[in-house]
């Protein structure tokens, strides 16, 4: 019988070899592994076929946050040590919580200056290596920061990104991620126009997607993992769209993970959605009923982290490591840069 709270159970071999390390090009040629649960069957396609699986009626929800130049370079006054800080989630207008790197030297109180406009003061140490800062800035927060920031892509990544919005989904507006939603990063205008042109309806929601994203989880027992919060924002309109669907039985397919947890944590009962904004600290794992979300598209998963966790509890343990072996074997490409899968 498969232990669901033992972190070892989401672990899998990846060559490194299969690390993405740059986008497909175009977006929508990267390879899509498609799995029908009810014929158990998966078919190898690109993922502008995923047209030949959406039916009229059907309803695709993305996340429309887009992803801030969250990665700054300091100095310690006073000491002139240098200093990392990893924007990871807004507070308010001047306080967020951020990782700092090297924490030690952080004492409450300090002082860390970017340029003659940006510098911040430690207010707080949280859990994690997370701490809690103001900053204080002369002029547009947002200007100051798309000056001197460069894009936090996550550690596996190596390769120097060329572009920008490269690591942008084409549908992106609300300003506030640290990670990319990145099943979304497949998606291109053409097709989603194609998609609507089919009957599809195209609905959006936004979370603010944290750092926390890709940090494995720790502790052996997952119920002891304690769960990244992140913002979200869903309207009433989306929900009134996505309850009538569930009322006519039509599908709700979410591209990502975060459009998963922004679903699942609105949800009122099985089938019913209301508008909701806040934070969520919603953790997915086996075994979970759904209340909204009919069908996935999503990329291959860190092991042992909280998305393949949601994902196995979408499908079940013993599919998606099927279904990661064979990706493996088939040499799909992994993670944010990765290739796609469609899980219905």
């Amino acid at each position: 019988m498969t232990e669901f709270t033992k972190k070892n159970t989401y672990n899998y071999f990846l060559p490194e070899e299969l690390i993405a390390q740059e986008p497909a090009n175009p977006r929508d040629l990267a390879r899509l592994l498609v799995y029908d649960r009810k014929k158990q069957q998966i078919e190898h396609k690109v993922f502008s076929d995923i047209l030949d699986y959406l039916k009229p009626g059907d309803v695709i929800v993305l996340n429309n946050s887009r992803v801030i130049p969250a990665r700054i370079y300091g100095i310690k006054e006073g000491t002139g040590a240098k200093i990392e800080a990893l924007l990871q989630k807004r507070i308010n207008l001047t306080d967020w919580e951020i990782i700092a790197k090297p924490l030690k030297r952080l004492k409450v109180g300090t002082i860390v200056k970017f340029n003659e406009k940006l510098k911040f003061e430690v207010l707080e140490h949280l859990t994690d290596g997370v701490c809690k800062v103001k900053f204080i800035f002369d002029g547009n927060f947002e200007a100051i920061l798309d000056e001197i920031g460069s894009m936090p892509l996550p550690p596996y990544i190596t390769k120097k990104l060329e572009n920008n919005e490269d690591y942008q989904t084409v549908y992106s507006k609300e300003k506030g991620s640290s990670a990319a939603p990145t099943a979304g990063l497949h998606w291109t205008d053409e097709l989603l126009e194609k998609v609507r042109q089919k009957g599809v309806k195209v609905l959006e929601v936004m979370l603010h997607v944290g750092l926390g994203t890709f940090r494995p989880v720790k502790e052996d027992d997952i119920l002891n993992h304690e769960m990244h919060s992140e913002y979200y924002e869903i309207s009433k309109e989306v929900a009134d769209e996505i309850t009538k669907a569930k009322k006519e039985r039509r599908r709700v397919i979410a591209c990502g993970t975060t459009a998963v947890r922004v679903l699942e944590s609105a949800a009122v009962k099985k089938g019913e959605i209301k508008e909701s904004r806040g934070d969520t600290k919603i953790f997915i794992y086996p075994p979970y009923e759904f209340k909204i979300v009919d069908g996935l598209i999503t990329n291959f998963h860190l092991p042992e982290s909280t998305l393949l966790m949601l994902v196995s509890a979408f499908e079940s343990v013993e599919e998606i490591k099927q279904i990661y072996s064979v990706a493996v074997e088939e040499k799909y490409r992994f993670f944010s840069f990765g290739d796609a899968m469609l899980l219905l």
